[in-house]
């Protein structure tokens, strides 16, 4: 498995990485016979959900970043 996925925010997908990585050891032929398929799109899919949580997390930590900056700056225009 490539490194990069390998990091902390995918952390629930470990079990199912370790699973495609075993799979891929038992060799050239059984990767190209489709036997991987199933850990492939178990791994996508999980990588997937990893995904869609951190947009989650990153678009309410942003969106509360610009409450604050707005009450900033309209407590700096009520006081000029």
């Amino acid at each position: 498995m490539h490194p990069h996925l390998h990091t902390k925010d995918n952390v629930g997908c470990t079990e199912v990485m370790i699973a495609l990585e075993e799979c891929h050891a038992q060799g050239f032929l059984w990767k190209s016979m489709g036997m991987c398929n199933e850990a492939k799109d178990a791994v996508s899919k999980c990588l997937k959900e990893e995904r869609a949580k951190r947009q989650t997390n990153n678009r309410t930590d942003t969106d509360s970043k610009k409450t604050r900056l707005r009450e900033i700056w309209r407590e700096i225009d009520e006081n000029k």
